[in-house]
């Protein structure tokens, strides 16, 4: 067979380094609305007026807080060449001082932001991809290419993923889970920096290395979020796997914090350690699992001695022993989470969600590419398993539509996707 001639090689930069992410979306006001009414709330000035104001009254959260008091008809947008039929219109509300005027614009959630398709058109094609099916699968029954519903989910990357997620401010939790998520890009490994609470992913951004100022530029656009959401926002505890990196990021960003100790990882170390010692293997398993159910200090203490009694009275020396005893050892740091009785004392929540973004990465086989579009990437996942709906089998299904609607005890709208872009108004952001 001939050997072909001309083929371009496909290079990679794999050195590109991650910059700022770029938010999207402030002037952007996205408002509770169906077609109809919006249709009949742009047919004048004083129908649009009207509409608005009443809107203002419910969800005063997605707007600038400035507006409460007055706010300007600033005229229709330019008909947009994509979908000529809809249109939008800006308003003008004074600053805080009063220096200046900035301009929004008012956007209806039946159209995805930037006029790129009806959100009835593209909702399930998005819920498709939550469950990773893959975007070649979305042109064949949707039609469009691979790079239109790419870049429709990788808008989301844009918007503050605290912000969309809590909407009421006295929900943000204050006690957390953070983990790091290892994975690829370009074939060189990085770790994706995850932080979880209330069922909801609060946290997730890439980090190149898994050391002290990797981890805190990772976990930082946790804080930046919701410092923005919460301006003295002090986290109680955060559960951590007792990686000093991760440990030394989150003092250093919340010098108040409290680190807790995962015990489960513990436990897993001791498992794994002691498959050698069979006759021992139930158990070591019931008394280390006596251990994390004492009922107070004073029982785990002396549940603690016991276990490190027997473990070098009955154990063979080995591996098996040596994880017990050093589980024993950490009893001042396992003893904090009596002080904290609503902190997380293992991981098994953030490890579910985990589990969930070990899949999507699976399946788009990691990333490639620039390394800000993974952090959008992942940044979108994030932001559409928080609103994705659940399964109509699954108990919780009964009471709430969503892990974010758990979160609130509130939807914007049934829909999951018109859900997801109100509450992403302004980006998701507090002004």
């Amino acid at each position: 067979m001939p050997q072909q001639t001309n083929i371009p090689i496909r290079s990679r930069n794999i050195e590109k380094t991650k910059s700022e992410i770029k938010y999207r979306g402030r002037t952007r006001i996205v408002i509770p609305v169906e077609r109809d009414d919006y249709e009949e709330m742009m047919s004048g000035s004083v129908e649009f007026r009207s509409h608005l104001d009443q809107i203002i009254k419910e969800p005063p959260e997605l707007f600038p807080a400035e507006i409460q008091s007055e706010y300007k008809l600033h005229g229709p947008l330019p008909v947009s060449k994509k979908m000529p039929e809809v249109r939008m219109r800006r308003i003008r509300i004074s600053s805080a001082d009063g220096s200046k005027e900035n301009a929004y614009t008012i956007c209806p959630p039946f159209v995805m932001p930037y006029m790129t398709g009806y959100t009835e058109d593209v909702e399930k094609a998005l819920l498709l991809r939550v469950y990773n099916v893959p975007s070649w699968v979305l042109v064949y029954i949707f039609g469009r290419d691979e790079m239109y519903w790419d870049r429709l989910e990788r808008q989301f990357g844009h918007y503050s993923i605290v912000g969309a997620t809590v909407r009421d401010p006295e929900k943000l939790p204050v006690d957390v889970l953070a983990d790091e998520k290892h994975t690829r890009w370009n074939g060189n490994k990085i770790y994706v920096a995850t932080t979880v609470a209330s069922e909801c992913v609060l946290g997730a951004s890439i980090a190149l290395s898994a050391g002290f100022e990797g981890l805190k530029e990772a976990y930082g656009h946790f804080k930046k979020e919701a410092r923005n959401l919460v301006p003295d926002y002090q986290p109680k505890t955060v559960n951590i796997d007792g990686w000093a990196a991760t440990k030394k990021a989150w003092e250093s960003l919340f010098p108040a914090i409290v680190t807790i100790l995962c015990f489960l990882h513990s436990f897993i170390k001791i498992r794994d350690r002691s498959r050698g010692l069979k006759e021992y293997y139930q158990e070591i398993h019931q008394k280390v699992w006596d251990v994390y159910h004492s009922s107070d200090k004073s029982a785990f203490k002396k549940n603690i001695i016991e276990l490190k009694k027997w473990a070098q009275e009955a154990l063979p020396a080995g591996s098996g022993q040596k994880a017990i005893l050093k589980l024993c050892e950490k009893e001042s740091e396992f003893l904090l989470t009596f002080d904290y009785p609503n902190s997380y004392r293992t991981s098994n929540m953030i490890d579910r969600h985990m589990n969930r973004m070990d899949r999507a990465l699976y399946s788009r086989q990691y990333f490639h590419g620039h390394l800000m579009s993974a952090e959008y990437a992942i940044r979108a996942w994030t932001l559409f398993h928080n609103f994705h709906p659940y399964c109509p089998r699954a108990e919780i299904s009964k009471q709430y539509l969503s892990p974010a609607h758990r979160l609130n005890g509130f939807v914007y709208h049934e829909n999951w996707l018109q859900n997801l872009l109100i509450s992403t108004s302004m980006g998701g952001f507090r002004e």
